[in-house]
C-alpha cells in the first residue's frame, strides 16, 4: 500500500509538472486612451491613464519611465517618475495624421514591466513618402519573363506522417529564376478527386522549417506554404539557425543599391512562380487562388497579388517593408528600416529600394484585400500599414486589433482564417 502511495505521489507530481506553466506576470503596466477605438482627429488631445497593477489592483509608489510622441521618433523622456497610488494620466496630441504612442517602464524589485499605447490621429489621411521608379513594370515584367523561360520541373515527395485520411501532403520544389535555383514548400491536396480553390501561404521574415497549411486544406483547398531561401523546408530547426547566423544573416539589406542584384528578386520571382505552378496543377478550379501573410508575407501577398492577375484575393497582416521613405522625412516607415536615422543615405539605396517597397505593388492590386493589423506593433509601425492600406484602389477591408503588437490575437486569426475560407466559397 505504501508503494502505491508513493507511485501515486510520484504520478501526481509529474502531473502537475506538466500541467502547471509559467504564464503572464503579476506585475501589469496598462495605458488606456479615452476612446475606446483609440482614434482621434488631429487637434484633438488624447488622454491616456496609466496604471501600474500588483495582482490587477494598483501598485502604490510605482517608480516608472516613459516616452511619448509620434511613432519611433519620441519627443519627450521622463525618468523615475513616482505613482503614488499607482495611477498616473497623461496626455498627447499629433498636427498631422499619424500615430502618437506613450510607452512606459515600471521598476519593480528589480525587474522591468513594459505596457503602451499608440493613438491614431486622422489614420485614414496618412499618405506614403514612397515614389515609384518610372520602369518599376517594365523590371518586374522582364524579371518574370526571364523566369518563365524555363520550365517548372516541379519534383514532390510525399510526407506521409503528416499527410491525413482527407488530405495528401507533399514536399514541393520547382524552378525559380534559373535553372538549379528552386523554391521549396509544403503541398497540401484534398484527397477526394475534384476541383479546388487555392491559397498561397507566403512567409514572414527569418529562416525555418514549415508544416503546410493541413486545417484549410481539410476544409476543401490546395494549400501551398512556402520557404524562400531556396532551401528545403523539412529539415531539423538548428540547420536553418546556423544558416540564419550564417550566409543569410541580415539577408534583407543584401544589395539594397542595386535593383538586379537585390536578395528580394528571386524571392518575389520566386513567389509568382508559384501562381505558376497552382495553375499547373489538374485540381485547381481555374478561379480562387488566393495569396496571404504576415510582416514579410504581408509584403509578398502585395507583390504576388499585384504581379499576377490569376490572383483573386489577398490578405495581408502588419505588412513589413512599405513606405521606407517616409524615414527620410522622420516619420515612421516599415521594417527593416532602411533609413531610420540614417544620415546621408546614398541615392542608389533610395532608388534602389523602392522596386521592394509594399506600397508601389500595393498601388498595383486590383483583387479584393484584408487588412489587419495593431496599433502597437513596435516592429511594423501602424503608419506604414495604414498608409499602404490608404494606398490600395481595389476593394478592401480593415480590420484594426488595436492593442497587438507584431503578433495576432485568436479572434484576429479567427477572422482571417473566415475570411479567407469565404473567398474560396468553403463554407
Amino acid at each position: 500500500m505504501k508503494r502505491l502511495s508513493l507511485l501515486s505521489l510520484m504520478i501526481l507530481l509529474v502531473c502537475m509538472t506538466i500541467g502547471a506553466q509559467i504564464k503572464g506576470n503579476n506585475i501589469t503596466v496598462t495605458v488606456q486612451p479615452d476612446h475606446s477605438d483609440w482614434n482621434y482627429h488631429v487637434g484633438q488631445t488624447a488622454q491616456f491613464t496609466v496604471s501600474v497593477l500588483k495582482s490587477g489592483t494598483p501598485l502604490a509608489n510605482a517608480q516608472v519611465d516613459y516616452e511619448a510622441g509620434p511613432v519611433m521618433y519620441p519627443s519627450i523622456y521622463k525618468k523615475g517618475v513616482t505613482l503614488k497610488d499607482g495611477v498616473t494620466h497623461l496626455t498627447g496630441k499629433l498636427t498631422r495624421p499619424g500615430f502618437y504612442r506613450l510607452k512606459v517602464t515600471a521598476h519593480v524589485d528589480g525587474k522591468d514591466y513594459d505596457g503602451l499605447c499608440t493613438a491614431a490621429f486622422d489614420p485614414e489621411k496618412i499618405v506614403p513618402a514612397t515614389q515609384c521608379p518610372e520602369d518599376f513594370d517594365d523590371f518586374w515584367n522582364k524579371a518574370l519573363k526571364q523566369a518563365r523561360q524555363y520550365d517548372l520541373d516541379p519534383h514532390l515527395t510525399p510526407l506521409p506522417d503528416r499527410s491525413t485520411k482527407d488530405v495528401n501532403v507533399y514536399e514541393v520544389s520547382f524552378v525559380n529564376d534559373r535553372p538549379g535555383g528552386r523554391i521549396f514548400g509544403i503541398l497540401s491536396v484534398p484527397v477526394k478527386p475534384g476541383k479546388y480553390p487555392a491559397l498561397l501561404r507566403v512567409p514572414g521574415a527569418g529562416v525555418r522549417p514549415y508544416s503546410g497549411d493541413v486545417y484549410t486544406a481539410s476544409r476543401g483547398a490546395i494549400t501551398l506554404e512556402i520557404g524562400i531561401h531556396g532551401l528545403p523546408v523539412t529539415l531539423p530547426q538548428h540547420v536553418y539557425d546556423e544558416i540564419f547566423r550564417g550566409g543569410l544573416d541580415n539577408y534583407w539589406d543584401t544589395n539594397l543599391d542595386n535593383p538586379d542584384k537585390n536578395y528580394y528578386k528571386r524571392v518575389v520571382v520566386g513567389a509568382v512562380r508559384c501562381v505558376d505552378y497552382i495553375a499547373s496543377l489538374p485540381q485547381w478550379d481555374g478561379q480562387h487562388l488566393g495569396v496571404t501573410g504576415s510582416s514579410q508575407g504581408g509584403f509578398l501577398s502585395l507583390a504576388v497579388a499585384a504581379l499576377d492577375k490569376r490572383v483573386s484575393f489577398m490578405g495581408a497582416v502588419h505588412d513589413a517593408m512599405c513606405d521606407y521613405e517616409s524615414e527620410l522625412k522622420g516619420v515612421a516607415g516599415g521594417w527593416p528600416h532602411y533609413f531610420y536615422q540614417v544620415k546621408n543615405p546614398s541615392e542608389a539605396r533610395i532608388k534602389g529600394a523602392r522596386y521592394y517597397d509594399g506600397v508601389n505593388f500595393a498601388r498595383r492590386v486590383t483583387c479584393p484585400c484584408w487588412f489587419s493589423f495593431g496599433y502597437n506593433d513596435e516592429v511594423v509601425p501602424p503608419t506604414s500599414s495604414y498608409g499602404t492600406y490608404n494606398i490600395v484602389k481595389a476593394p478592401k477591408h480593415l480590420s484594426v486589433y488595436q492593442l497587438t503588437g507584431h503578433y495576432w490575437f485568436q479572434e484576429q486569426w479567427d477572422e482571417w482564417e473566415a475570411w479567407l475560407l469565404k473567398m474560396m466559397d468553403i463554407k
